[in-house]
């Protein structure tokens, strides 16, 4: 049976959800489908320019210090002094979109700190078709030329197409970010220009991971190698992520500040992400030696070990095999012997179009999936395995694992290899405002027998009290993703990803990779109520007690008014030292009466008046019950455990709705709002119970029922 749809009484960003749900449905978001950024239409917008003779001028990212920065490069700094925003035309008489084909060459770091991107830049070009996925074909400074040009980016799942104009920052007449060696050819400063643009400015792009790069390119996904101590394949591992496309980048760890962009001996940059280019074994006085081939972006500081452009090694490699390898070597471009390169380097990072290939005999396309959530305040965000009371509350997300791999190659254990990669959203954006990534990670667990085959169930604390991980990623750390190779036995997985410590807030990508097939699914309470069945009452029923009570409550009409219901109430709770509330408000219990009366009068007669005290003590237990630290009040997980004790399962978006709407600021729910929140949960559900005649999950309403129920209930 379907899961009941019940009303969305707590409508906040419902609509918004159902539309990207709805969209991603109709293929949006895929490459040849791209989501258009901020709206903007760039087919429309060129042809408006044409029509009307003008040049685009983007509001949405203007030619202003906004659009720069921040801190270092915000309003009024002394490296944004002098900074003028000019089109290419002003700055060369015949700019170039590209010309002949896009190289490593149109990619020179200017004043930013983002080396990474250049990086990731440097490696598309070597792959024309990725390259034309990020750059679509057609844009010209010379035909339909209206100032406008668009890039597709990969962003938390989905691909979005970013209009940029041709507005560039310059200083004494030169770009003051990436610029092209010939000075005249434009696509990578306007492709520099939209990712800011994606990512809110250009000082957001200071700092980072070439992997985030690459995957932004891509859509692919990346492993990390450390060089201290590599797989023993890693060079062959390396030879096939080039023949595959995979794009690839390494960097020097630095010890301190002032290591930072420091120069080595033999001229390596500290702290700077360099691209991996090619790999190759020559014959070196008849012995077979592993190079490999690099590049600097900033094209300017060359390694001077050995194998570097005029070393000695060379005079020992035969002509024809020495002029292929040096024949296509651009500025910033050098070869060293693969053993240099893992004593040199610290990091590589591989970012694998078609990951299989690198560890195993047969290439065959990995089956993938990718969740999107968040982790909020008092619902979601329960920190990492160190706070046991609270952990239990994350996401949670079933992996079931049926096959072993294949055989390869390395005689490694059997299993079934997968890859878990957990991608943190939009934080590059909140840098404006003093924040930057989170620490995230994930673990790991065996599924319980007793859920075996079940996807409706979200596993409590308890469990996780006795259960220890299966697999965990290998590090807590603040980088935009965390992913991590691993190999299981075959059978079925529950994936918690979290933050390091709870209440903290943000959104999710979970990407599964696996070589074999397997199952995935969020883990899910099902939605449904355990109510008691509803009494017929007669006032015959009633005992006198409660009869001569409602007498000195109602007054002369025998019914009790919103007005009179705030005053009971209240008078109540004011005499419940234990309990803390604001009292109700007219709001509050005008509602509970519209819920309550059935005649329709606005006001409790004795019977729905009876009902409703009922419900008021059976409420008060619960909430005494699951009071555990006495406050006074439920924080967010009390109030999930109190929600489930009164009869309600729902999924995680509704716990998350619960808390938005009843909460305090300090994420605690009052009496009074808890209250108030059972009793329309009550009501809701028994409404659908009653509408759902045929018991499928579905009830349907015209125009008229459904603003008479969510307006006025």
């Amino acid at each position: 049976m379907a899961e009941p749809e019940i009303v969305p009484v707590f409508a906040t960003g419902v609509s918004a959800q159902l539309q990207k749900q709805r969209e991603q449905e109709l293929g949006i978001g895929k490459n040849d489908n791209a989501v258009k950024f901020l709206g903007q239409d760039f087919n429309r917008i060129q042809h408006e320019c044409l029509q009307c003779g003008t040049l685009f001028k983007d509001d949405t990212f203007p030619p202003s210090a906004y659009s720069l920065g921040f801190k270092e490069l915000g309003p009024n700094s002394s490296k944004t002094y002098g900074v003028k925003w000019v089109r290419p035309s002003q700055i060369t008489p015949n700019p170039q979109f590209i010309v002949d084909g896009a190289t490593r060459t149109d990619i020179c770091q200017g004043a930013l700190g983002d080396c990474w991107l250049l990086a990731a830049i440097a490696s598309l070009t070597l792959n024309d078709t990725l390259l034309h996925r990020v750059v679509p074909h057609g844009q010209s400074f010379q035909e339909n030329y209206a100032g406008v040009f668009h890039f597709q980016l990969w962003q938390f799942g989905e691909w979005v197409d970013v209009v940029v104009d041709d507005l560039l920052p310059t200083k004494d007449g030169k770009l003051v970010f990436v610029h092209s060696a010939s000075g005249n050819e434009f696509w990578s400063a306007l492709l520099e220009k939209a990712y800011a643009k994606a990512n809110g400015s250009y000082e957001a792009l200071s700092g980072g991971s070439t992997s985030e790069g690459f995957e932004d390119f891509t859509g692919g996904v990346t492993e990390w190698y450390e060089l201290k101590k590599p797989p023993a394949d890693l060079f062959g591992i390396i030879i096939k992520a080039l023949e595959r496309g995979s794009l690839m980048g390494c960097s020097i760890d630095i010890t301190s500040a002032t290591d930072m962009e420091a120069v080595t001996f033999k001229k390596l940059v500290k702290g700077h992400a360099y691209s991996v280019t090619g790999a190759k074994e020559v014959n070196y006085r008849g012995q077979n030696i592993q190079l490999i081939r690099m590049r600097n972006p900033w094209g300017e500081v060359e390694w001077t070990g050995a194998w570097s452009d005029n070393s000695n090694e060379w005079n020992h490699v035969d002509q024809s095999e020495r002029d292929k390898l040096q024949r296509k070597m651009e500025d910033g471009e050098f070869w060293m012997s693969f053993q240099d390169f893992l004593r040199e380097y610290s990091r590589l990072e591989i970012c694998n179009l078609t990951p299989d290939a690198l560890t195993a005999r047969n290439y065959r396309k990995w089956n993938t999936t990718l969740y999107n959530g968040s982790w909020r305040k008092g619902s979601t965000a329960g920190g990492c395995r160190n706070y046991p009371a609270t952990f239990w509350i994350n996401p949670q997300f079933k992996l079931k694992l049926e096959f072993e791999d294949q055989d390869d190659d390395y005689g490694r254990e059997k299993g079934c290899t997968f890859l878990l990669a957990l991608m943190q959203k939009d934080r590059r954006k909140e840098r404006r405002f003093g924040k930057d990534m989170e620490t995230i990670g994930f673990a790991v667990y065996e599924v319980p027998r007793e859920f075996l085959g079940q996807s409706a169930v979200h596993l409590k604390r308890d469990f996780f009290l006795t259960n220890s991980s299966r697999a965990r990623s290998e590090q807590f750390i603040n980088l935009r993703e965390v992913s991590t190779r691993q190999k299981l036995p075959p059978g079925e997985y529950i994936v918690v990803p979290s933050t390091f410590e709870p209440n903290v807030e943000g959104d999710f990508v979970l990407r599964v990779f696996s070589e074999n097939r397997h199952g995935t699914v969020e883990m899910d309470d099902p939605i449904s109520a355990d109510l008691p069945p509803e009494e017929a009452l007669t006032e015959a029923d009633l005992d006198e007690a409660f009869k001569a009570l409602f007498r000195q409550l109602a007054g002369a009409d025998m019914e009790v008014s919103v007005m009179e219901l705030q005053t009971i109430l209240n008078k109540i709770v004011s005499k419940h030292k234990d309990l803390r509330t604001k009292g109700f408000s007219v709001e509050s219990c005008r509602s509970m009466v519209n819920l309550m009366d059935k005649d329709g009068n606005g006001k409790l007669g004795m019977l729905e008046f009876n009902v409703l005290w009922n419900k008021i003590k059976n409420y008060l237990t619960v909430f005494r019950k699951f009071d555990v630290d006495k406050s006074g009040s439920m924080n967010a997980y009390e109030m999930r455990l109190a929600v489930e004790s009164a009869g309600f399962k729902l999924s995680n978006t509704l716990h998350q709705l619960i808390i938005t709407r009843y909460s305090e600021p300090d994420m605690s729910v009052d009496f009074d709002s808890f209250v108030c929140c059972l009793m329309r949960m009550e009501t809701m559900f028994r409404m659908f119970q009653n509408m759902d005649t045929d018991k499928d999950g579905v009830i349907k309403f015209n125009l008229f029922s459904w603003l008479q129920m969510t307006m006025f209930a």
